[in-house]
């Protein structure tokens, strides 16, 4: 059974930092591209950051140089590192494991993130 258990979302003000945890468990983690999407209310979900197996990391333009994503082999668990937070990345974040030589994808259930003063 795969699970990807996110944690870590809240309440934070404009320039605050936050870190998001996913625990994946019920597949080869090192198979996987891991990534982190999120959706705001009356949008469409969109990517925020993924590291594939090899370590390549893409991002999404307007998080470039605020977020880093990680991930931890060892323990299967993948971070997202949030600094200089703005109102504009308030959205639900969502963890993900693409596996890289098929069409599986699976998905956490979601931590919100709230920026407001």
């Amino acid at each position: 059974q795969v699970q990807l258990v996110e944690s870590g979302g809240g309440l934070v003000q404009p320039g605050g930092s936050l870190t998001l945890s996913c625990k994946v468990s019920g597949i080869i983690f090192s198979m996987h591209t891991m990534g982190w999407y999120r959706r705001a209310p009356g949008t469409e979900r969109e990517l925020v950051a993924r590291k594939n197996s090899a370590g390549t990391t893409d991002y999404a333009d307007n998080v470039k140089g605020r977020f880093t994503i990680s991930r931890d082999g060892a323990n299967n668990m993948v971070y997202l590192h949030m600094n200089g937070l703005k109102p504009e990345d308030t959205a639900a974040y969502y963890c993900s494991a693409e596996h890289e030589w098929s069409t599986d994808k699976y998905w956490g259930q979601g931590t919100q993130v709230t920026v407001s003063s």
